[in-house]
């Protein structure tokens, strides 16, 4: 049993049914689902003409490896609806894995921990809330330092 963080996203449609749905079927295909975050409302990233998106980290305890899990969230992705069209683009849903424990892979596939991790707010916030003092196992900093080394400035808020 391992620990994973995944951040959900969603900024088309029914955000919040949309991160309802991708926790439900995580539920069923992952393992157990711990923690929650809040819900944040962020400023797209990357291609930033287009809606804001909700954000929330979940904490899953699964049995799944690593690569299997990653297989498995992009299946749940595309059940949910999800079309890749344009990088960056608008989505009903996107489920990225943060990190899993201190594990570090690099396939085609999947890169742990995430790539870009340290350089995104939306991401580091939620995570933050979750499991502050998470090692970033290459960085050898825990999320809260990564979260105020951040760079980032599009704004992340906290929904009520």
């Amino acid at each position: 049993m391992q620990t994973a963080y995944l951040l959900l996203g969603s900024n088309l449609g029914d955000r919040l049914s949309y991160l309802e749905k991708a926790k439900h079927f995580i539920t069923i295909k992952c393992g157990h689902i711990t923690k929650e975050s809040s819900i944040y409302e962020t400023a797209a990233w990357g291609i930033t003409e287009q809606p804001s998106f909700y954000n929330q980290v979940v904490v899953l305890q699964t049995d799944l490896a690593p690569e299997t899990l990653m297989q498995t969230l992009l299946n749940i992705e595309e059940k949910i609806g999800r079309k890749r069209l344009i990088k960056y683009g608008p989505r009903i849903i996107d489920i990225d894995i943060l990190l899993i424990e201190s594990v570090i892979l690099n396939t085609p596939l999947l890169t742990l921990p995430h790539p870009f991790l340290h350089e995104r707010r939306f991401a580091l916030l939620p995570l933050a809330e979750v499991a502050p003092l998470l090692l970033h196992p290459l960085l050898n900093k825990n999320v809260l330092e990564l979260l105020e080394a951040c760079m980032d400035t599009l704004e992340v808020k906290k929904l009520d």
